[in-house]
């Protein structure tokens, strides 16, 4: 990571709730954005904030979320999703971050994200594979 990544900075990124973010089962007139899809899409905020910072071969993985989804958004409407980086300890990245439409703030949360070589996960990975088949 470049020492540009440090405590304070913050990114925002608006969202779409589409039917592939919603609940569906409490019927269509009922559908609103699901917790899942405030995950996900928070997740993608705070890495491309990260991907801002990274050198070549960079990437991260996200290790912990805790959240709260306080109030329901409807199918149609946006997301604003705003991240805050709290702490930066090597390749370990905590952040904040709050979401609301444009009638309420409806989440907010931590994300804990870790900086990893690109090339090196892959081996890792590949060599897990190796072990899975293994004892198949």
């Amino acid at each position: 990571m470049k020492s540009t990544l440090v405590a304070g900075l913050t990114s925002t990124r608006r969202w779409d709730v589409d039917v592939g973010r919603t609940i569906g089962f409490m019927g269509d007139e009922a559908r609103v954005y699901n917790t899942p899809a405030l995950i996900y899409d928070m997740e993608v905020t705070c890495r491309d904030l990260l991907l801002e910072h990274a050198d070549a071969g960079e990437d991260s993985v996200g290790t912990r979320v805790e959240v709260d989804h306080m109030a329901p958004t409807l199918l149609g409407q946006w997301v604003e999703i705003t991240v805050t980086v709290e702490e930066v300890k090597g390749p370990a990245v905590s952040f904040s971050f709050t979401a609301r439409d444009s009638l309420d703030k409806i989440g907010k949360g931590v994300h804990k994200r870790f900086v990893v070589d690109v090339d090196q996960t892959k081996a890792r990975l590949l060599a897990k594979a190796e072990k899975a088949k293994a004892a198949q």
